[in-house]
């Protein structure tokens, strides 16, 4: 007998992936900064011709900074959260953009996931138990939030339930 048979692994009830949305994919990305630097150019060309040429430094740096941010936006949407309930426990596992991963585990027995409402402002989403609060999803709208907490306490009902 193996180790794997032995030590089968625990039966996986939930998983969840969560990413922060990015609307321009990579090649979309290039291609808007590419129109703006053609358009900067022009504008740039068109401003020397003219004799005002001090707008070069203004135009290039205001092309440098778009492309700082733009930077930036794509970074941040490499953080990752990825929930799963299985066996014994509840991981939460969250990556920053640099890669740096922090992992939390909460016993599912008595925990749920609810919404904590904030005037003004999309709700929290927390697992509960009786000692603890962990908050996920910071990264998901309010309909997404809602929906996530749904599928968690399904999964936290199907584990409680009766093995099949």
């Amino acid at each position: 007998m193996d180790a794997a048979a032995a030590n089968p692994a625990p039966l996986l009830y939930f998983e969840a992936v969560l990413k922060p949305h990015r609307s321009l994919s990579r090649g979309a990305l290039l291609g808007v900064l590419g129109g703006m630097a053609v358009v900067s150019l022009y504008v740039t060309t068109l401003m020397y011709l003219l004799g005002a040429w001090p707008v070069m430094g203004f135009n290039g740096a205001d092309l440098a900074l778009a492309a700082l941010l733009f930077w930036l936006n794509a970074r941040a949407a490499r953080a990752r959260e990825i929930i799963r309930l299985r066996g014994e426990e509840i991981e939460i596992t969250t990556i920053t953009p640099a890669g740096r991963a922090r992992m939390v585990s909460v016993p599912p027995g008595w925990a749920r996931a609810e919404l904590q409402e904030r005037p003004g402002a999309v709700p929290r989403l927390v697992i509960r138990t009786p000692n603890a609060i962990q908050e996920i999803g910071r990264s998901l709208g309010a309909a997404q939030k809602q929906d996530l907490a749904a599928a968690l306490n399904r999964a936290l009902a199907r584990w409680r339930g009766p093995p099949l």
